[in-house]
């Protein structure tokens, strides 16, 4: 049975519809998957994968949503080197733009066994980030971030594989985005688990199996707004 409940971060003005964005990580939605029906996703515009799921999963949902799909790589997406998500648009280490939303994603997780693919220590994703500087600076920060891994102390856990990224709360700090988006702790991995927070001025979301965001479109809006789904 799915259960529903509405999340009410933001106001729009009537005359601007918010952007729907359906978050995917971690786990295959059998409400949206197994028990696929047109009307679920129909006022999906944008859909965000914040990693680890078959790429077959998301091309499922890029071909009968017919939106954009956004992903970045988990630490469990090796599979996706021979087999990428077809029909969907990989946004690592780069700034997507879509409705004039600006979309920094950085994936994988840290690093627990060395040199493992989609695996990175708080130094080399660091790195990233600071290979990233011509491209924050060119697009004036970023309105989203979409990872993998969750931020340092953030809702993240003590064992290294889910420990988070200190990095990310640095880039909240400074662009302060209106959200993150990330994945990589599980729902059933017990109290850890939080749906949203948030830190500074920016909503932080765990995409784990889906939720349903709303975008607000017009700058200077008052509110945001999100509505979780989770199949139980």
């Amino acid at each position: 049975m799915c259960s529903f409940r509405a999340l009410k971060l933001m106001k729009t003005t009537p005359t601007n519809k918010p952007l729907n964005i359906l978050l995917l990580a971690d786990h295959k939605s059998k409400f949206l998957y197994d028990y696929y029906e047109p009307e679920k996703v129909k006022d999906i515009d944008l859909i965000i994968s914040c990693g680890d799921l078959p790429p077959e999963y998301l091309s499922f949902f890029v071909t009968l949503c017919n939106v954009p799909l956004l992903y970045v790589r988990g630490n469990h997406d090796k599979r996706y080197d021979e087999k990428p998500p077809e029909g969907c648009i990989c946004i690592e280490d780069d700034i997507y733009v879509h409705e004039g939303i600006r979309i920094l994603g950085l994936g994988g997780s840290m690093e627990y066994i060395p040199r493992s693919k989609d695996q990175y220590t708080e130094h080399k994703m660091k790195q990233r980030v600071r290979k990233l500087r011509f491209k924050l600076w060119k697009h004036k920060g970023f309105d989203i971030l979409v990872s993998h891994a969750p931020a340092y102390q953030i809702n993240d856990m003590e064992d290294l594989p889910h420990r988070g990224f200190a990095i990310f709360r640095t880039l909240m700090e400074k662009y302060e985005p209106k959200f993150f988006f990330h994945g990589h702790v599980h729902a059933n991995y017990g109290r850890n688990f939080k749906r949203t927070d948030t830190f500074g001025k920016t909503t932080i979301v765990n995409a784990y199996d889906f939720y349903v965001v709303e975008y607000p479109l017009e700058t200077g809006a008052a509110s945001e707004s999100g509505m979780p789904g989770n199949a139980v």
